[in-house]
């Protein structure tokens, strides 16, 4: 019986996604559950699950295509599946050991040839992956190196192509010695031409929309950070104890956050046609970076979170970002979002709204600087803060003042221990 695969159902704010690779070819055999495809959208990628196991007899739509929300883009066939099964099974078998007897040959006459093959793992490639390794004669200790991302640690194609890059960098950074003669076979100027990512296509539609929709105007105050210092410094070992996670700094922030839109409710609003909607609720991205580019997870009510809750939910963004693995849910709305360019290193920044908010609150690195108290100069650890607003509904005194209150906020500090 032939089974469609098809699209899973998008969110309302993504019209359609793009098939990233095939993990499988026509005729391959696969399991219930197995990712057949990755799709990207807007704002995430995608498994695509195979419905059925069985033969993937047709692929409707290939690499790179546009599709939509519950559209066919293959057809599996489940009716072979046993005969299938025991042929692959019989397949991978025979595969692994040509594959076993050939680490043992190539292994001879080296200081590692006394060692049992058995104990060494081979890792499977998928066919994409493996066609790709012996076009470019990659021997087999260099597949054992490379890292598989695809299902059951497999190594897919991107993954060979990862290390084939990271080889060529690696290789064009070793300096020739005194002794070789180096003659250049080229005097060409390359150029590569790499078609944007999905996300990277959004990144930059909604980065345009925001400047040429908003008044963007931007506010900046510094911000003695020594009382979280030692706040953290002091309850740093009792905390992490209590809650299983290290005391950050941007718990604190998102606190002084919260704190200064309570007082400033525009800070929090946005823009709707002619009508200003205000929101009694306190939902803040995090600008969170990922491999696929920077994307915003947001913390839902977080003015109901105590410090560890947000770093959890911080610390947990940050990983599945970095893994691909956030929800489109997690990926919208937001009423307030936070950006922090200090873990790269940045001083001062003009953050970008992401609209609809009508502000973001941008940090830098905390660096130890002169600043004068009380008649004396003295070093503290300082950090420039910037509040980018659309100046359509937010005055200069409101954007400022939020700012001001922010920084109180982040300067006279709740200890972490207080909070229930």
């Amino acid at each position: 019986m032939l089974v469609d695969v098809k699209v899973p159902v998008l969110s309302e704010s993504v019209a359609e996604a793009t098939l990233i690779s095939w993990h499988k070819k026509v005729g391959d055999y696969v399991d219930r559950a197995e990712n057949l495809i990755d799709i990207e959208t807007d704002k995430v990628v995608l498994e695509l699950p195979a419905p059925n196991a069985g033969v993937l007899s047709k692929i409707l739509k290939q690499d790179g295509a546009t599709v939509t929300s519950g559209e066919v883009i293959a057809m599996i066939e489940t009716e072979a599946t046993a005969t299938v099964a025991a042929t692959v099974k019989s397949n991978d078998q025979q595969a692994a050991t040509a594959e076993k007897q050939s680490v043992v040959v190539t292994g001879k006459g080296t200081q590692n040839a006394g060692i049992e093959e058995s104990d060494q793992v081979i890792p499977m490639l998928m066919p994409a992956a493996r066609k790709l390794a012996e076009e470019n004669n990659l021997k087999t200790t260099e597949t054992s190196a490379i890292k598989g991302t695809g299902l059951g640690g497999r190594i897919t194609k991107e993954d060979v192509q990862m290390y084939m890059a990271n080889k060529s960098s690696t290789i064009s950074k070793v300096e020739p010695q005194p002794d070789v003669a180096v003659t250049s076979t080229t005097d060409k100027r390359i150029e590569r031409r790499v078609a944007m990512s999905r996300l990277r296509q959004r990144i930059a539609e909604r980065l345009v929309q925001s400047q040429s929709t908003a008044a963007i105007l931007t506010t900046f105050n510094e911000v003695n950070m020594q009382a979280i210092i030692d706040l953290r410094m002091r309850y740093k070992t009792e905390f992490e104890k209590e809650h299983g996670i290290k005391l950050g700094f941007m718990s604190f922030f998102v606190k002084a956050v919260i704190a200064a839109l309570k007082k400033y409710p525009i800070v929090n609003a946005s823009v709707e046609g002619n009508e200003i909607v205000y929101h009694d609720y306190y939902d803040i991205g995090i600008a969170v970076g990922s491999p696929r580019g920077l994307v915003v997870p947001v913390i839902r009510d977080a003015d109901r979170l105590t410090l560890a809750e947000i770093e959890l939910q911080i610390a947990d963004f940050a990983k599945r970002a970095q893994d691909g693995k956030l929800t489109i849910e997690e990926l919208s709305g937001g009423t307030f979002s936070i950006t922090n360019g200090g873990v790269f290193g940045s001083m001062l920044s003009t953050p970008i709204i992401n609209p609809p908010q009508s502000a973001i609150l941008g940090i830098h690195a905390t660096k130890e600087r002169p600043v004068v108290e009380n008649g004396q100069i003295v070093i503290r650890p300082m950090n420039y803060l910037a509040l980018s607003y659309d100046h359509r509904i937010i005055d200069g005194r409101e954007a400022v003042l939020s700012l001001v209150a922010m920084k109180e906020a982040l300067e006279y500090p709740m200890s972490p221990l207080l909070e229930k």
